[in-house]
């Protein structure tokens, strides 16, 4: 009886200026195994399904129960987390990419620089002088604090930006991860302080009159994180910052 087999279609790319390719590999299969492990397989005998030595696939990982956001890769057409993506679960040959959204740094790994940047953009913090003891700060209501804990799960992976038509090297939009996150800090007490601050922000270039609606983001989020909502609450909110600019100016 042949032994079980799982074989992995992986998109390999030697520099960020190199052009990509694709290489297979044949791994024994074990029970409960998850893209990552499959890759650690790999790692350990870098060897592919032609036999020929080649170099370890690289990629990103660290908390390998989806909290992190390091591992996102586009697996079988779908951007989403390696750590929770069950061998078992998915249709082989198993296809691994690196999201295309961000420039590829080597295999799997890519530079999400990007999304970072724009998290500066909004200001995606609480300002605090931090040079004494400002003592508890003013408490959000239970109703508030419940639908923006839902906000406060974003791992930053970048999975929902990899899904939306509208982000792409073409395209200076931010996408829904940063514009969630202008939702977030807003509704925070402390936050609320530098609201007009966020809203001019994303009310500029590549801002949130970009979004096309596709609502992939939502869709994809592996938080489940209700992006979208987000989006129609900061049109509202910006739609009246703008009107109370006019008539104030």
């Amino acid at each position: 009886m042949s032994e079980k087999t799982i074989r992995l279609i992986v998109t390999r790319q030697d520099g960020p200026e190199e052009r990509p390719y694709k290489e297979e590999f044949t791994i024994p299969y074990r029970p409960n195994m998850n893209v990552i492990s499959a890759l650690m397989e790999i790692q350990r005998n870098p060897v592919n399904s032609k036999g020929e030595k080649t170099s370890p696939i690289v990629w990103e990982s660290n908390c390998l129960e989806e909290v992190c956001g390091a591992c996102s890769m586009v697996i079988n057409g779908k951007p989403r987390q390696a750590c929770t993506a069950l061998v078992d679960k998915l249709e082989q040959p198993i296809r691994l990419e690196p999201m295309r959204t961000f420039p590829v740094e080597r295999d799997l790994i890519v530079d999400r620089s990007r999304m970072f940047e724009n998290l500066k953009r909004v200001k995606a913090w609480i300002p605090i002088d931090g040079t004494y003891d400002l003592g508890p700060g003013p408490r959000m209501a239970e109703k508030d604090r419940q639908w923006a804990y839902e906000l406060s799960k974003c791992m930053t992976c970048g999975v929902c930006l990899e899904a939306c038509p509208n982000v792409n090297s073409d395209s200076p939009f931010i996408g829904a991860q940063p514009l969630s996150q202008v939702r977030l800090f807003n509704a925070h007490p402390t936050g609320a302080m530098h609201k007009e601050e966020r809203l001019e922000a994303i009310m500029g270039d590549g801002g949130i009159t970009d979004c096309g609606n596709s609502q992939n983001c939502v869709q994809s989020c592996p938080k489940g994180i209700p992006l979208t909502t987000s989006i129609a609450d900061l049109n509202k909110e910006t739609t009246l910052h703008a009107f109370k600019k006019f008539f104030m100016d």
